[in-house]
């Protein structure tokens, strides 16, 4: 346990270290900061204009859950800025170390592959957790001025969503980051990666059968959806641990190989 506590103070020293992961978090509070309020400001108009003409008409206005729609489409967005910058975080976690040859003193000493690799994603996953702070800040602002408060249910849904959908996007990026000492091909094939697999939901649409049921449950996009709308599964929370668990397993896979090429 010291060993796993060691790798990951090391790796959250090592990111803020580095100007990339201080570029990370302004780029990312900034764009999900002015993206929350237009979100919110944009919908609630909508609603008032659609009252205003209910009214003009002599009919009431559906209710509709405005805290709802508005956490639902803000992370929506927020999966895909996300998409953009797990490679950004994971592209140096084994590159960098592979560059600088100090890979090799990992390998000679008393730390086993698997307390390197759940210190190094353990800190990744500590660093996304900051991220997605203030936007939790920003859903919380919306439910504690919301008449009457609506249910807490959607809101933790969906920032546990992000946390599984984010996790499996840095598992890749680990993954892809093993094979390479290169940070730019790490990033591009992160990023590539992960594009393929979200095509798995356009290859769903255009097939049938028992096709489309296998690929439509290979993409990403389609179980994080139910996480955004509310809706805790036990289906798509395995999917996404079960996602992790491959891409570490592959890195575990990847390290091994180096290590004998040594």
């Amino acid at each position: 346990m010291s060993n796993l506590w060691a790798i990951l103070k090391k790796e959250l020293h090592t990111l803020f270290v580095s100007p990339i992961a201080y570029i990370v978090l302004a780029f990312f509070f900034a764009l999900t900061g002015f993206t929350f309020n237009g979100i919110a400001q944009q919908l609630i108009e909508e609603v008032n204009m659609r009252g205003f003409q209910a009214q003009q008409m002599g009919q009431a206005l559906q209710g509709v859950d405005v805290p709802y729609l508005i956490i639902g489409n803000f992370f929506g967005f927020v999966s895909t800025v996300l998409l953009f910058l797990a490679p950004m975080i994971t592209m140096g976690v084994f590159a960098e170390e592979r560059k600088q040859g100090t890979i090799e003193l990992l390998f000679t000493s008393p730390l086993t592959h698997l307390q390197l690799i759940l210190g190094k994603f353990g800190a990744q996953m500590l660093f996304l957790t900051l991220l997605m702070a203030p936007s939790l800040l920003n859903a919380v602002i919306i439910y504690f001025y919301s008449s009457p408060t609506p249910p807490a249910g959607p809101l933790l849904s969906a920032f546990l969503g992000v946390l599984l959908f984010g996790g499996a996007l840095l598992a890749i990026g680990m993954f892809i980051s093993s094979l390479t000492q290169s940070q730019i091909i790490a990033a591009v094939g992160t990023f590539g990666t992960i594009l393929f697999l979200l095509l798995f939901r356009a290859l769903s649409d255009a097939g049938s059968g028992i096709f489309n049921e296998v690929v439509r449950y290979l993409s990403l996009m389609d179980h994080y959806d139910e996480f955004t709308r509310g809706v805790i599964d036990t289906q798509h929370v395995v999917f996404y641990l079960s996602f992790i668990f491959l891409g570490l397993f592959l890195t575990s896979v990847s390290l091994d190989s180096a290590k004998w090429r040594q």
